[in-house]
């Protein structure tokens, strides 16, 4: 901290503290507004998939960075979402947007059902719980007939406003940008609430919570719920732009890769988990140049990132 800000009054430091978040953020957008318009299909699919993880990586965040849960399947929630609106389109015939009322109750059902009697578990017990339910997921749309089994599902129709059909890369792009910035926002209001606080201690203290009255399975459950909804959102997005999914879509690793970005932007902070979102989905683009030593060069870089920076790269100032 600079001598100048030292010597601020004390209310005009938590003001300068916010205007320094606001104004890069503000910046960003503005780059993510026009990018688009000057970069080429490719750089535009990959900024739709940072803009995907970045919605996934948030909603993990009210799991892991809010509520202190480790949830090692967190694609099934992506994946119950993304088959809820295919089936729905491609083999009843619904419009998409009234898919997505569906797939976020879905969502909620299912968070219901694995979280209810396991989140009592901590630690290492609830991470396996959460491995062990999104490998049944997949596992269940991979031997059903009805999301396509191991070929996948096809035939998923675009997504239509006021009756122009989301067709081109730039359209997706927009799509989820503006989900991203929906999420966000969702995720900042709730944090500031006393929902949002009571994850807070549930985080650093269950029994200290338990202590001043916060029921922590009920606090616990209703994080898991909002994490599964906004992956089912996204689901139901993505499902729209493949136009066909498969269970190869929601593996494990994509559940690694959807922690990593939290853990590596900084658990608990919105804009630390949006840059370590925006950094795992353009990370291996950046190195492909590496060609088969991609993988390890990433790992590499990955694996410094988290020594020189444990508590990630823009870490929540609370912990």
């Amino acid at each position: 901290m600079t001598d100048e800000v030292r010597t601020m009054p004390a209310t005009a430091q938590p003001r300068l503290m916010r205007w320094s978040v606001v104004l890069p953020g503000l910046a960003a957008l503005a780059c993510a507004l026009v990018l688009p318009q000057f970069a080429n299909a490719y750089v535009t699919e990959v900024a739709t998939t940072a803009l995907l993880y970045v919605v996934l990586c948030l909603g993990l965040n009210i799991v892991v960075g809010y509520a202190g849960l480790l949830d090692l399947g967190y694609a099934a929630f992506f994946a119950v979402g993304a088959y809820t609106s295919g089936i729905l389109t491609a083999e009843f015939g619904f419009n998409f947007w009234l898919t997505i009322p569906v797939a976020m109750a879905a969502a909620c059902v299912a968070g219901i059902i694995i979280g209810a009697p396991t989140l009592r578990l901590r630690s290492d017990y609830l991470a396996i719980v959460t491995l062990g339910f999104g490998e049944i997921v997949r596992i269940i749309a991979r031997n059903l007939d009805i999301t396509g089994g191991a070929s996948g599902l096809i035939g998923i129709e675009r997504p239509e406003i006021f009756g122009f059909k989301l067709m081109q890369v730039q359209h997706f792009y927009y799509a989820f940008l503006v989900l991203a910035l929906l999420t966000a926002f969702v995720c900042l209001s709730v944090e500031r609430s006393r929902m949002g606080r009571a994850w807070f201690y549930v985080r650093y203290d269950e029994d200290a919570a338990a202590g001043i009255g916060i029921n922590r399975v009920t606090a616990k459950l209703q994080a898991y719920m909002m994490g599964a909804v906004i992956a089912s959102v996204a689901g139901c997005l993505y499902a729209a732009k493949m136009t066909a999914i498969s269970p190869e879509s929601f593996t494990f690793n994509q559940s690694l890769l959807i922690l990593l970005g939290v853990v590596l932007g900084g658990m608990g902070r919105i804009p630390g988990v949006v840059l370590g979102a925006v950094l795992v989905a353009l990370l291996p683009e950046v190195l492909r140049g590496a060609g088969t030593y991609r993988p390890l060069v990433t790992a590499v870089a990955l694996l410094a990132i988290m020594l020189f920076r444990p508590n990630g790269l823009w870490p929540d100032k609370r912990v």
